[in-house]
C-alpha cells in the first residue's frame, strides 16, 4: 500500500491472481497454452479465408475480421499476465496502463459492433436470400467492417481523454485486477470523476446496448423467417448458417453485461476477475472452434489449407 497524497501517480500494481507458487506455475501453463492455441486458431482461420476463393463472401469476410480482432484482443491482456506469473513483477507504468486500457476498450467496442454487423448479414442472407448479393455487396461489407473498427477506436479515444484528465490519485495504487480497466482506475482517483463516469456510461449504452439491440432484432426476424420454412430439413439448414454466430454472441454479451451492468460495484468481489477471464481469454479461444465445428465450408477449407491444397478453382459456386 502506498499513500499517494493526492499526487500524480507514476505506476500501478496489478494484483492479478495471487496464489501459492505451485498454483502460479499451473496457471501460467494453462494461460500460455490457451494463448498459443488462440493465436494459432485465429491465424489459421484468417489464412484459410484469404487463400480460399469460395470463402470470399461477406459472411467469411466478417469472420476474418473477427479472427483478426481476437488475435489483438488476447495480446492486450495475456502477455503481461504471463509475465507476472513468471517474474512476480506486477507493476505497470501509468502510460502502460493507459495504453492497455485504450486498446482493450477499442477492441471490445469493435467486437460489439462487429457482432451486430454479422447478425445483420445473417438476417439479409436468410430473410432476403434473392436480394442478398445486391444488398450485401462487397463495398458495403467493407464499409461496415471499417465502421466497426472506427467506432470502437473513436469510442475508446473519447473515454481515455476523460480518464487521463483525472491526474490526482490517493490512497493506494493497487488495482485488484489482472489488467487495467475503467472502474478500478476511477475508484483510485481523488479527482472529480463525474464527467468521466457519465461519458463512460453513455458510450457503454451506444457501444454495447445498441449493437445488442440490433442483434436481438436481427435474430427475432431470422427466427420468424425460419419458422415459416415448410420442411424440417430446410429449417435446420437455415438455422445452421447462423448458429455459430448466435453461440458467440450469447457467450460474449452475457459475460460482458454481467461484468459491466453495475460498474460502480464491479470490483467489489474477486469473482469479477474470473468473469473477465471468460470474455478476454476464453471467448477468443472458443470462437474459432465454434465457427469451425459448426461450419462445413470452413472445416473443409481449413483441412485443405493444412494439407497444402488450398487453391480452389475460381468458378466454384457460392
Amino acid at each position: 500500500m502506498r499513500n499517494l497524497s493526492g499526487g500524480h501517480i507514476e505506476e500501478f500494481v496489478l494484483v492479478g491472481f495471487p496464489t501459492s507458487p505451485p498454483l502460479q506455475l499451473l496457471l501460467f501453463s494453462l494461460f500460455l497454452a490457451i494463448y498459443l492455441l488462440t493465436l494459432l486458431e485465429n491465424a489459421f482461420i484468417i489464412s484459410t479465408i484469404w487463400l480460399t476463393p469460395s470463402l470470399h463472401r461477406p459472411m467469411y469476410f466478417f469472420l476474418g475480421h473477427l479472427s483478426f480482432l481476437e488475435l489483438w484482443y488476447i495480446n492486450v491482456t495475456v502477455p503481461r499476465l504471463l509475465g507476472a506469473f513468471l517474474t512476480q513483477d506486477r507493476r505497470v507504468s501509468y502510460v502502460g496502463c493507459m495504453t492497455q486500457l485504450y486498446f482493450f476498450i477499442a477492441l471490445a467496442c469493435t467486437e460489439c459492433v462487429l457482432l451486430a454487423v454479422m447478425a445483420y448479414d445473417r438476417y439479409l442472407a436468410i430473410c432476403e436470400p434473392l436480394r442478398y448479393p445486391t444488398l450485401m455487396a462487397a463495398s458495403l461489407a467493407a464499409r461496415l467492417a471499417a465502421a466497426s473498427w472506427g467506432s470502437g477506436f473513436f469510442s475508446s479515444m473519447t473515454k481515455i481523454l476523460f480518464i487521463s484528465r483525472l491526474s490526482s490519485y490517493c490512497g493506494s495504487n493497487i488495482i485488484n485486477h489482472f489488467f487495467c480497466d475503467i472502474s478500478p482506475l476511477l475508484n483510485l482517483t481523488c479527482s472529480d470523476k463525474e464527467q468521466a463516469e457519465i461519458v463512460d456510461f453513455l458510450l457503454a449504452l451506444v457501444m454495447i446496448l445498441l449493437p445488442l439491440l440490433a442483434v436481438v432484432s436481427s435474430y427475432a426476424a431470422i427466427i420468424a423467417a425460419i419458422l415459416k420454412i415448410p420442411t424440417a430439413k430446410g429449417r435446420q439448414k437455415a438455422f445452421s448458417t447462423c448458429a455459430s454466430h448466435l453461440a458467440v454472441v450469447i457467450i460474449y454479451y452475457s459475460s460482458t453485461l454481467f461484468t459491466y451492468a453495475r460498474p460502480r460495484a464491479m470490483y467489489s468481489f474477486n469473482h469479477n476477475k474470473i468473469i473477465s477471464v471468460l470474455y478476454t481469454v476464453i471467448v477468443p479461444f472458443l470462437n474459432p472452434a465454434i465457427y469451425c465445428l459448426r461450419n462445413k465450408e470452413v472445416k473443409e477449407a481449413l483441412r485443405k489449407t493444412v494439407l497444402g491444397r488450398c487453391h480452389y478453382p475460381r468458378d466454384v459456386p457460392d
